[in-house]
């Protein structure tokens, strides 16, 4: 496998994980609750890999190169697990929230990505967004 792919892989594997841990995550927990649990956890691991494939940085000198986009990273993965997990709670099925979400934020970054960073966007790209917007149409049909 080339190993640019390597990182999709993750996500792909680390997306999937998410969802199922989310939709298994006890209804009777409180939603921040099991955030606070899901971030002290990530904390752990993050600090834990930071000394692992960095061995020779330092913690303190890298979190001072940390800038806004740090900052707000945070707040928004916080929305987006909270969104889920309220998402799951109120009877959205594992199969559609996640594809319905990701498809409509692909669908939004489109303009993000030729405005704010000059990405170009090809005939087929164009026919992507149609079969995007397609899918959305058949998939929220009850």
């Amino acid at each position: 496998m080339n190993s640019q792919y390597l990182p999709i892989v993750l996500v792909v594997l680390s997306s999937l994980c998410y969802h199922i841990f989310q939709k298994s995550t006890p209804a009777t927990l409180n939603p921040i609750a099991t955030l606070i649990v899901t971030y002290v956890c990530a904390s752990v691991v993050s600090i834990t890999s930071f000394f692992i494939f960095v061995p020779k940085a330092n913690l303190i000198e890298s979190l001072r190169a940390a800038n806004w986009a740090s900052l707000l990273l945070g707040f928004a993965v916080v929305g987006l697990e909270l969104g889920f997990l309220l998402s799951y709670r109120m009877g959205w099925n594992i199969s559609t929230a996640g594809l319905l979400s990701n498809t409509l934020v692909a669908l939004l970054l489109i303009p993000i990505g030729l405005l704010l960073y000059k990405e170009n966007f090809s005939f087929t790209g164009i026919s992507g967004v149609l079969l995007c917007i397609t899918g959305l149409i058949l998939i929220t049909q009850r």
